[in-house]
């Protein structure tokens, strides 16, 4: 109650009143003192960019080129750590059913409508004698890692990549001269599955791809080859420049495809001879220790300077060449 002196708080206790302390001033002082200019953002520990710095320079320092951007994924797909691949989304799962794309699995939503798309996909699962699982759509988003799945979803299993040795072995037991591929920093497996497709029509042995910073055998890739993932093996290696002179130690000369070659793919008349193709991507090209790894560096000739082919347009125009070098077959016709 008002006036009541004994109530707690009501009267401040010796030595408790609030003044100025000694060196106030210079507190203040220093605490109005700035930090310096804002650090570079890859020069800040904490900060992305700061990463991804250390980890070109510690990729120049093994020799290997600096790191690039993360390889494009399918707008429909979403990979998972343990290589297993979901396809999100009614026409994308429906185009992978019919591209004959290997599958481990379909989920459908609990009542779903059932459109032409839902139907096609159940007369595959039904046909091919795929497992089919009817779940919530709350287990769908989790399955799908938030992708618009629209009901839908399949799995797609891990590819089984070759071994360079075998792939090697299978090209010396060919009747022909052994004919492979190597893709040096293609990151869109559309592109991928181009050469793939191109390969499979012209006679190729093999596929050679890099672990890291490159597209590998997914879904979209899948679709594109039509058919020739099945046939082409592809062999993912750690170091590609270590695998290209494996292969000059198997007998195979080196050609890189760039647009600063030194002869026309026409005149490559090493093509009757055991070669590996060497195919750079659109945007940087061959990579220097890859270019620098080369006995020969062939171009196609374009129109102008400026247009440019994508890693897929110029392997299949590439191997086009070779083939007719090598006396031509039914395919090039």
């Amino acid at each position: 109650m008002a006036g009541n002196s004994r109530r707690r708080g009501a009267t401040r206790k010796p030595g408790t009143k609030k003044q100025p302390t000694a060196g106030t001033g210079g507190k203040g002082r220093r605490a109005l003192e700035g930090k310096g200019p804002t650090p570079k953002a890859e020069d800040r520990p904490y900060h992305v960019a700061h990463r991804r710095k250390v980890a070109a320079e510690r990729a120049e320092q093994r020799g290997g080129e600096p790191q690039r951007r993360r390889p494009q994924r399918d707008l429909g797909s979403r990979t998972r750590h343990s290589g297993v691949e979901v396809v999100a989304g009614r026409n994308p799962v429906v185009e992978a059913l019919r591209a004959g794309v290997p599958c481990t699995g379909v989920w459908l939503a609990h009542q779903i409508d059932a459109d032409d798309r839902v139907k096609e996909i159940r007369a595959a699962v039904t046909t091919r004698h795929l497992p089919l699982a009817e779940v919530t759509r709350a287990e769908l988003d989790r399955i799908t890692d938030g992708l618009a799945h629209q009901g839908v979803a399949m799995q797609v299993p891990p590819y089984e990549y070759a071994d360079l040795d075998a792939v090697l072995a299978r090209a010396r037991r060919a009747g022909s001269a052994p004919l492979l591929v190597a893709l040096d920093g293609v990151t869109d497996p559309r592109n991928l599955g181009a050469v793939l497709r191109s390969a499979g029509a012209f006679g190729v042995h093999g596929v050679v791809v890099p672990e890291r910073r490159a597209a590998g055998v997914t879904a979209a890739a899948w679709k594109v080859s039509a058919g020739a993932a099945a046939r082409v093996p592809v062999a993912r290696v750690t170091n590609l420049v270590r695998a290209l002179g494996q292969a000059r130690d198997a007998g195979c000369a080196i050609v890189g495809l760039d647009a600063d070659g030194t002869m026309p793919v026409a005149d490559l008349h090493l093509a009757v001879d055991p070669v590996v193709l060497v195919v750079g991507s659109e945007g940087k090209g061959l990579g220097r220790l890859v270019r620098q790894t080369c006995d020969v560096i062939a171009s196609i000739p374009i129109a102008s300077a400026v247009e440019s082919l994508n890693a897929g347009v110029a392997a299949g125009i590439a191997l086009y060449e070779v083939a007719r070098l090598r006396g031509g077959s039914s395919a090039v016709r």
